[in-house]
């Protein structure tokens, strides 16, 4: 069983990671390409601190996910 602090800790850091620790890889991977597409969208489109903005709030739910699969 995966411990949720530590895979919530790696997902808020590297989106994804902690999805992959917690034993779903494919779903690692798509978060992590979701993270990298988000980034470059809103990088592109919108001022600075959106980015900042939309960066933080989906590490934070990118790691509450992986919190809740190591949790099962």
């Amino acid at each position: 069983m995966a411990n949720p602090i530590l895979a919530a800790i790696l997902s808020f850091f590297i989106p994804g990671l902690g999805q992959f620790y917690a034993g779903s890889l494919q779903k690692g991977i798509v978060m992590f390409l979701l993270a990298a597409i988000i980034a470059v969208l809103v990088s592109i489109v919108f001022r600075e601190w959106v980015y900042y903005l939309v960066n933080l709030l989906y590490s934070i739910y990118v790691a509450y996910d992986a919190y809740m699969m190591a949790q099962e």
